[in-house]
């Protein structure tokens, strides 16, 4: 990771699958930041960005998830999709 990287470690709420209306709300917050974001699931990487890619992590309730940013705003980008999946529960 370079000097502009972030990275955070979050786990969904056990009763909250990362599916449609959650995938699509993470992925909305992720495409109000310039730094390419990806979430891993696993061995599974996404692009934040990508609400397809997003649901193909497969993630359900109480999984780990990494959420790793680039960019100038990767600080914010993390936290607030922190916050994204902290409003799940």
């Amino acid at each position: 990771m370079g000097p502009r990287s972030f990275e955070r470690q979050l786990k969904l709420p056990s009763e909250v699958a990362l599916h449609a209306r959650p995938a699509a709300d993470f992925v909305r917050t992720a495409m109000g930041f310039q730094a390419q974001i990806v979430v891993v699931n696993g061995d599974r990487e996404a692009d934040a960005k990508s609400l397809m890619s997003v649901l193909a992590l497969g993630a359900t309730g109480g999984t780990e998830l990494v959420v790793r940013a680039e960019g100038d705003d990767a600080p914010g980008a993390v936290e607030a999709l922190a916050g994204c999946v902290a409003e799940f529960g």
